[in-house]
């Protein structure tokens, strides 16, 4: 649990030192996970991924990757499939039925009786209504939902109609999510992503209609022709929407990952550093008067929400789908370049769709390449976990919780946070950690303080800020 001060501090507007910012503003991990992908080997005994899957024996939470886009938005760095043909999905889906039939020979027996949580499904509706039926229909048959379940969906407005609304609240779906990145019409055009306020605003509509509970929009800060001036009229409008939980990335520039992103330098100016930080001001001042929770990284959400909850109680958690409300859940993924993860591993699919198919229809269920996590790992994954949630850390209960003396183990790191504290990023005495408000907004710099792998010259990371 954070302590009183950390609570305190958690819901203050941390003030932005430029100078400050650049100093620490480096590539760095996000820490879905810990350690990261980039750790994942092709080297990994698949035999032992697979039994530590047996070997869980708890709640599940399910995700579902389907890749298929209709067209490539600029800034997108996703593993996608561009396509108007609506056939090649009712192949994939023939492929991930036949993955979920495969990997529950690797399940304990019994665990398919109604302890399952949460499911995450990503096909942005590019799936037809019967599609959507059958997908659906798929994970019932091979998963019991509890009857508390959350499921979510990732939608895209511009595929989307009431008809597809209709049948995925019958399906029991109560959380939506949508990304908008920016209502300026100009912005839209530059990365070539089409999608107007009143388009938004119609599927809203829908989503209220038919008793979703849970609305989450996606924003991008720093894309081309963005300005202050034009993204605080975006979230004026996007305020005006209310919905739930609200996610405001910054935009990660890595043509070298994602080459599609070159072609933003062509289509106007690209917001320098110090305008990003204006603009993250901005985000953090419009959305708290509008009583919005910062929960931390870019995401935000209503003060009686249950993630904001959840942080309160120190029950927060971190994983491949960014802050959640489950903890200790086994993550199964399904789907090309899905991950999945157990207590102690990683596995991910393979990121080429024919690859993908091609294991599957050897009877191999298409895993790629893994890690298995090292006793020292497990302890900093907590405590880095706690960290991204809590923003503090009391040794004397995360000594109990770890089983090793904290302040022995960690003894180096702590020394090495001196700066930090200089800065006033981080407050430390002989039993606490606690991040400053100021400290929030470099959290990721403070967690690569305790990561073993992070390397100081890795250039595959996005900046931190």
């Amino acid at each position: 649990m954070p302590c009183r001060a950390s609570v305190a501090a958690m819901f203050s507007i941390p003030t932005i030192d430029r100078e400050l910012i650049a100093k620490y503003n480096l590539a760095g991990p996000r820490y879905t996970s810990y350690p990261t992908a980039l750790q994942f080997s092709a080297s990994v005994d698949q035999g032992e991924l697979l039994a530590d899957s047996l070997a869980e024996n708890g709640p599940l939470s399910l995700y579902v990757h389907l890749p298929f886009c209709e067209s490539l938005c600029w800034f997108c760095a996703c593993t996608t499939v561009i396509t108007n043909n609506r056939d090649r999905a009712d192949d994939y889906l023939d492929y991930l039925e036949l993955e979920l039939r495969l990997y529950r020979a690797h399940m304990r027996p019994g665990r398919f009786g109604g302890a399952f949580c949460i499911l995450v499904v990503d096909p942005r509706v590019f799936l037809t209504f019967a599609q959507l039926q059958r997908l659906m229909a798929m994970l019932r048959a091979n998963f019991t939902f509890a009857p508390n379940a959350e499921l979510s969906i990732e939608l895209d407005p511009r595929t989307l109609d009431e008809a597809k609304v209709a049948l995925l609240a019958e399906s029991g779906f109560n959380r939506a999510s949508f990304g908008v990145q920016d209502v300026n019409p100009d912005v839209q055009r530059a990365v070539h992503r089409i999608q107007p306020s009143s388009m938004n605003r119609e599927c809203i509509g829908w989503i209220r209609k038919y008793g979703i509970r849970s609305l989450n929009v996606d924003l991008i800060y720093g894309l081309p022709l963005q300005t202050v001036a034009s993204f605080g009229a975006t979230l004026d409008e996007v305020i005006s929407y209310q919905p739930d939980r609200l996610a405001v990335f910054s935009y990660a520039h890595v043509p070298w990952v994602a080459p599609a992103q070159k072609i933003l330098e062509r289509q106007g100016k690209l917001p320098g550093p110090d305008e990003k930080l204006s603009m993250l001001e901005l985000i953090i001042a419009r959305l708290t008067d509008a009583g919005y929770v910062f929960i931390g990284m870019d995401h935000f959400a209503k003060a009686d929400d249950s993630l904001a909850v959840a942080q309160r109680e120190g029950k927060l958690q971190r994983n491949f789908q960014g802050y959640s409300t489950h903890a200790g859940l086994e993550i199964c993924a399904f789907g090309m370049s899905s991950i999945s993860q157990t207590s102690n591993s990683y596995r991910q699919n393979f990121k080429d769709l024919e690859v993908y198919q091609s294991r599957l229809a050897a009877g191999q269920l298409p895993i790629e390449r893994g890690y298995r996590l090292s006793a020292d790992d497990k302890l900093r994954r907590t405590l880095i976990m706690r960290l991204m949630c809590d923003f503090a850390i009391d040794f004397a209960a995360m000594s109990h919780l770890l089983n090793v003396d904290f302040k022995q183990y960690f003894r180096a790191e702590l020394l090495g946070l001196q700066d930090m504290q200089a800065d006033g990023l981080l407050l430390v005495d002989d039993g606490h950690l606690e991040v400053t408000a100021a400290g929030r907004l470099l959290i990721r710099n403070i967690a690569m303080r305790f990561d073993a792998h992070w390397k100081p010259a890795e250039k595959r990371h996005a900046k931190t800020i």
